[in-house]
């Protein structure tokens, strides 16, 4: 029997960070397989992992819905077959819907000996309000299908404010066991135990995606023949209003979902072939109002052999924090070699940042992903 494990989190919670440790701690003695569905064309956690001695499948190509419904089933039967794994674990990217991730594992028609074993959320509770007004959508959505949510960043929150992020995502859920104590002071072990236990929420979960996926069809069936020439107005007044959010709370974060795909000239704009059969919707929005992630998050990178130092690294991931000229950065990580022969291995997110000696890996890359980037400013800000 293969369980599968989904792996749920928006950008920077810390999916791989956890994924390292229940390895560590909770699956040792399992042969277990990751595949990751990477948003961006660099794949960066794919090095991160591999000193865990995971096998690891990327697919960065695509749009998330279409690596999802494309070849998304034919990589888990090729997993599968390949290596008769007792566990995948499946990593979406971090903008990617868990509804969506659930319904693949559904159609893949993986037989009687695979089964859907965990659907989790990692959640950054200390950017819980910020996400909800900002991607409200995207957040949310791995919030309501997830059997456990599991919280980050607790160790140094103040009791008031985590009480005031649990009551926020209950409102999305009410039924998910919420793990709140601090990563470092609870074993792999317990975190596993918490999210097997969770075998009649994943029931209801999976019957819900199944009809949320079925009310969405027939929607589309009934207004796919009309045209909508007034929809890209109501919509975009739609988003004005209600991602409308504090300035005092978070002024740089101002955000209204629109994407000029002429202003903004992304190198790395997901372009990908769709056939007939494709349902993914990226060239529109959905009838019901909702987006996709590649309309609304955007995501640059580069490959590079250029040596760094670890202060010019520190600085440049200071300058994405402070910076008002580079868009809004929500993510960036990467792997670059170190001056003194070493590597540097870095991770960002809006007001915190690690940087660390790792492995060796081929050739330096970084990855950033965000909202409205302005590229020329990221390329200079990286240039060497």
């Amino acid at each position: 029997m293969t369980k599968v494990d989904v792996v749920s989190g928006f950008l920077g919670a810390g999916k791989t960070t956890l994924i390292k440790k229940l390895l560590k701690e909770a699956y040792q003695g399992e042969q277990v397989v990751l595949i990751e569905n990477e948003f961006g064309e660099i794949g960066i956690d794919g090095g991160f992992l591999q000193e865990a001695g995971i096998e690891i499948k990327e697919m960065n190509s695509g749009c998330i819905c279409c690596s999802l419904v494309g070849d998304f089933g034919t990589s888990l039967h090729e997993v599968l077959d390949k290596y008769q794994p007792d566990r995948i674990i499946i990593e979406p990217s971090g903008v990617g819907k868990l509804s969506d991730v659930v319904k693949a594992v559904q159609d893949a028609d993986l037989g009687d000996q695979v089964v859907l074993n965990s659907a989790v959320a990692v959640v950054d509770a200390t950017k819980c309000k910020i996400y909800i007004k900002n991607f409200g959508e995207f957040f949310v959505n791995q919030v309501e299908h997830a059997g456990t949510i599991i919280l980050s960043r607790t160790g140094n929150m103040k009791e008031d404010k985590l009480k005031t992020a649990v009551e926020m995502l209950r409102n999305y859920n009410d039924k998910a066991t919420i793990i709140t104590t601090p990563w470092d002071e609870i074993a792999g072990t317990k975190i596993r135990e918490t999210i097997e236990k969770e075998e009649d929420l994943l029931e209801e979960l999976l019957k819900k995606v199944q009809e949320e996926h079925e009310d969405h069809h027939h929607h589309d069936h009934e207004e796919g023949e009309h045209e909508h020439h007034h929809h890209d107005h109501e919509e975009d007044h739609d988003h004005e209003h209600h991602h409308h959010h504090d300035h005092e709370e978070d002024h740089d974060h101002e955000h209204h979902h629109h994407h000029d795909h002429e202003e903004e000239g992304h190198e790395h704009h997901h372009h990908h072939d769709h056939g007939e059969g494709c349902t993914c919707g990226c060239h529109d929005h959905d009838h019901h109002g909702h987006h996709h992630a590649d309309e609304v998050f955007g995501s640059w990178g580069m490959e590079t052999p250029a040596k760094y130092s670890k202060q010019t690294i520190e600085t440049i991931l200071e300058t994405l924090d402070e910076s008002k000229d580079l868009g809004i950065i929500l993510r960036a990580k990467g792997m670059v070699p170190a001056e003194d022969g070493t590597w540097i291995y870095f991770d960002y997110v809006p007001g915190e940042s690690d940087v660390r000696e790792g492995q060796p890996q081929v050739t330096g890359k970084i990855c950033v992903i965000g909202s409205k980037l302005v590229e020329e400013n990221l390329k200079k800000l990286f240039a060497k």
